[in-house]
């Protein structure tokens, strides 16, 4: 990023600095760059399996069904990890619990490296997902605690394009490992990137602690597992008999919510959704997620359809996170200037339109260039920065880290329901390129529907009475 010094507003006043476009106090740059790398990394490990998913179905012996538990099951683990980190963090400070992260994501990024079983690899990615559930949520509650909120919507958006820039990296780098070498190797750059963040770490993020105390709801968090376990086992099965793991979940999940109305410190604080604004944006993250796990299975669709090499379809899923990379941080710009409503209308609607068009044409190479460039650019306007940005200016400090904490809960949501979608669509057809048409033309219904959603979100004048 090209750096420009500012003179300071007013004697007095914190030295600012230009970064990328962003008018931000120069203090902060050490810290956002320091989360920036710990949120790429963090998104860094899933780039870079999505084009080897191919190699690692025959390298083990398992279909589409059970692929989609390497993307589902790494998404579990981050449910049970985010509440767990996130309530360290806000009680004993940010320093210690994201170094933690960074570790714990670190260890099983190397296991994952040695895996010889498609059981140990799943156990490896549990503890990768165990560390990097708490990476992006500590991180944006540390930017909450120093950033004005008349320019964190510019600091979210930075530290969000760095993710969107290890979703250009990863795909291309999963490709080419695995081509030339193995699969094994996709994620050896974890290790000396979360050494860096570590170091980094230690002296840049703040060591303050916000001292909020109470129990951690265990039992809150056991159920909510359980009951997204079980649905997750009926949509990777569908056509087979559904009923009792649907009804096990729905159990489950209402226990959840049952324990969530007396919990002393829930994972899902039930007093939120008391504010339109927040049952709204909480809604939408889900429906987000859901879309975000179409783009993991995007390489393989290429590789089905077009019998591509791993390197090639990495390659054009790496365009359209190329594109959302672009727009991020003028959608975090867009954010201080228009609002959070039209910013995410406009991400679902072009996100739909993308992926209509892969649906109707990934057999054919110019079309599937295309619906990545489309929906890519749909995607920067709904990941990172626009919904963190309504929950930091609708919650108190002392509770953002929690509350951060569970929008990143309802995106993984999401996400667990749209990989497990996904692999259950592509699983019960006979024929791939078949599957995965269905499973695409499924999530544009599902980009309209958030689409629509959207609408019922403050204006941006609501907006900034709010604050």
């Amino acid at each position: 990023m090209a750096l420009t010094n500012s003179a300071s507003r007013e004697s007095g006043t914190a030295a600012q600095t230009t970064v990328a476009g962003h008018t931000l106090e120069r203090s902060t740059i050490p810290l956002l760059v320091t989360l920036g790398l710990g949120v790429f990394a963090g998104a860094l490990d899933l780039g870079v399996l999505s084009p080897a998913l191919p190699a690692l179905g025959r390298a083990f012996g398992v279909g589409p069904g059970a692929l989609a538990w390497v993307f589902t099951l790494y998404l579990l683990a981050n449910i049970a990890s985010i509440p767990v980190m996130t309530k360290l963090a806000d009680r004993n400070g940010r320093r210690p619990v994201y170094i933690a992260c960074v570790a714990i994501f670190a260890i099983g990024s190397v296991l994952a490296i040695g895996a010889r079983s498609f059981t140990f690899f799943l156990i490896a990615r549990a503890i990768a997902a165990a560390g990097a559930g708490g990476i992006f949520p500590v991180a944006t509650a540390a930017i909450a605690d120093r950033v004005p909120p008349e320019r964190r919507g510019a600091a979210l958006g930075l530290v969000a394009a760095t993710w969107g820039l290890a979703a250009i990296i990863g795909p291309s780098l999963g490709g080419v490992l695995t081509h030339f070498l193995s699969w094994h190797w996709i994620f050896a750059a974890n290790v000396p990137l979360a050494i860096v963040v570590i170091a980094m770490a230690r002296t840049t993020l703040p060591a303050k602690v916000a001292n909020v105390r109470g129990p951690l709801d265990v039992a809150g968090i056991i159920t909510l597992t359980l009951g997204l376990l079980a649905v997750m086992i009926a949509l990777t099965q569908l056509g087979a008999l559904l009923v009792p793991q649907l009804v096990l979940g729905a159990v489950l999940l209402g226990a959840f919510i049952a324990i969530e109305a007396r919990a002393a410190e829930p994972v899902i604080k039930l007093h939120l959704f008391a504010v339109r604004q927040l049952q709204v944006t909480y809604g939408l993250e889900i429906l987000i997620g859901i879309l975000e796990g179409a783009l993991f299975f995007i390489p393989a669709a290429l590789v089905a359809a077009q019998h591509m090499s791993y390197a090639a379809a990495g390659g054009i899923a790496a365009l359209g996170a190329f594109m959302f990379v672009a727009v991020i941080p003028g959608a975090g710009r867009a954010l201080d200037a228009i609002g959070s409503r039209w910013v995410l209308t406009a991400g679902t609607l072009l996100t739909a339109a993308g992926l209509a068009l892969f649906a109707a044409g990934f057999e054919s190479l110019w079309l599937a260039i295309a619906a990545m460039v489309v929906a890519g650019t749909g995607f920067g306007a709904l990941l990172g920065a626009p919904t963190r940005y309504i929950i930091t200016n609708s919650v108190s400090a002392d509770q953002r880290a929690s509350a951060v904490g569970l929008l990143s809960i309802f995106l993984i949501i999401g996400q667990i329901l749209g990989g497990s979608l996904a692999g259950g669509i592509i699983g019960a057809h006979a024929v791939d390129v078949a599957g995965y048409r269905t499973a695409y033309w499924s999530f544009t219904a599902i980009a309209l529907l958030a689409a629509v959603l959207t609408f019922a979100l403050k204006s941006k004048a609501a907006e900034k009475a709010a604050n």
